[in-house]
């Protein structure tokens, strides 16, 4: 369980971490522009983060989904069921468009080079990855967290161990920063609602391909932790260095390149796959949202996504997130809201059919174990227990022999082929009840 919800935590680190968050713009306009109160706006950010993690995760599992619009459907009045539906469609589309520019901004300010080309380099990648299944696109969203999550590190220490100004010479500097928030409430609430709508469509989708409520949630909570931990990082970093980073369109780049050149560059590669990480997470979600319904039309909806958004891209990095996060978060605060009480409403319910789904996939994999003595009572227990899930019988039945028949694929200690598991799913792939 702890290797599957690392995997989900990567992923959504990957998907919360974009070229906003990545290059620091986001956070110099949302917590550094207001100065010592901005690093405690952090911290209370981070520990909601957490909270949102779990949430959106486990309402995920709970519903099997395969788009968003399952569960806010499930949550709301139909009419503002479509109200946050097309605001996260919104906010997907913005944030695969802010993508594209960041790419551009990004090459710019390391290597000089013409904004088209990093656009165009990206456009080139997730054109070209954006037809693997929702398993390989997760797995390629957290491959490169790891060494994001190394080079904030780094940069932090380096700014704690190098701050050259006082607390009041820093504050004042921070003034310099152009932001559109009123103060340090509103950009704490706007923020955790932003962050809710990057990554709630894509972290829905995620979550509903996993069995158990408990394993996506503790996946959103590791998740929630890590980006959490992050965001006070890069923000007391930016802080502490305001001086020379503040007016950068990049500052966690120049922040790195700062220490040293040839880390500037790394960093410019490790910010780039960032940015191809979210380009590809809100595309792809983007691309199931409009093909629901329609999984045959799901390419022709991703590759209309992505090239939409690459155009858009070249209205500017900076004017973007300026003034678009902003606006799209109190969006998020108000669905962030309404999630969690949800969740809170409901979580009984999940508790029960997490111990629910756990024991039907014992009692599965007692069926399908070539050595296990499986009983016309064990047959009767699973049925009344799949009759009383949330999931459609026949839904259920597929994912937990699914996984069951790939566990045992795996184990090398049991006699169980891959031409048992397609007879156990049946010679047209379809599950066996």
């Amino acid at each position: 369980m702890l290797k599957r919800a690392l995997t989900i935590a990567m992923a959504f680190v990957g998907l919360s971490i974009g070229a906003g968050f990545a290059s620091g713009q986001e956070l110099l306009q949302f917590f550094v522009a207001f100065g010592v109160p901005g690093l405690i706006g952090a911290v209370v950010t981070a520990l909601l983060m957490c909270l949102v993690g779990i949430v959106i995760l486990q309402l995920g599992s709970y519903f099997q989904a395969t788009e968003h619009s399952a569960v806010l459907a499930e949550y709301t009045h139909p009419v503002f069921a479509k109200i946050f539906d097309a605001a996260v469609m919104l906010t997907v589309f913005s944030i695969a468009m802010v993508m594209f520019a960041g790419a551009g901004a990004n090459l710019n300010q390391q290597f000089d080079l013409p904004t088209w080309v990093g656009s165009v380099g990206l456009l080139l990648l997730v054109l070209a990855l954006g037809s693997l299944d929702v398993d390989k696109v997760s797995k390629v969203i957290g491959a490169a967290t790891p060494f994001i999550v190394l080079f904030i590190v780094i940069a932090a220490v380096y700014s704690i161990t190098h701050a050259d100004a006082d607390f009041a010479t820093l504050e004042a500097a921070t003034k310099e920063i152009d932001t559109e928030l009123p103060n340090i409430f509103i950009g704490v609430a706007s923020y955790v609602g932003f962050s809710l709508m990057v990554v709630v469509s894509m972290s829905i989708v995620i979550g509903g391909e996993y069995l158990v409520p408990r394993t996506a949630g503790l996946g959103g909570l590791m998740g929630g932790f890590i980006f959490g931990s992050l965001l006070v990082l890069s923000v007391v970093s930016l802080f502490l260095k305001i001086e020379q980073v503040g007016h950068l369109d990049m500052p966690m780049l120049g922040l790195v390149g700062l220490i040293s050149p040839a880390m500037g560059v790394a960093m410019s590669v490790v910010i780039f796959a960032m940015i191809f990480n979210s380009a590809l997470g809100m595309s792809y979600a983007m691309g199931r949202r409009l093909s629901a319904g329609h999984p045959e039309r799901f390419k022709k909806m991703f590759y209309l996504t992505v090239i939409v958004a690459f155009f858009a891209g070249f209205l500017g990095f900076k004017r973007l997130v300026s003034y678009l996060f902003p606006v799209l978060g109190y969006i998020g605060a108000v669905l962030t809201v309404v999630l969690i009480i949800a969740w809170i409403k409901d979580h009984h319910l999940i508790r029960k059919e997490i111990k629910r789904r756990v024991r039907i996939r014992d009692l599965v994999t007692l069926q399908l174990h070539p050595e296990m003595n499986f009983t016309k009572a064990h047959q009767r227990e699973l049925d009344r227990r799949v009759a009383a899930s949330n999931i459609e019988d026949d839904d259920l039945a597929r994912t937990v022999q699914e996984e069951v028949v790939d566990k045992l694929v795996r184990d090398s200690n049991v006699d169980f082929t891959e031409e048992d598991g397609l007879k156990a799913l049946g010679d047209d792939g379809q599950a066996r009840s």
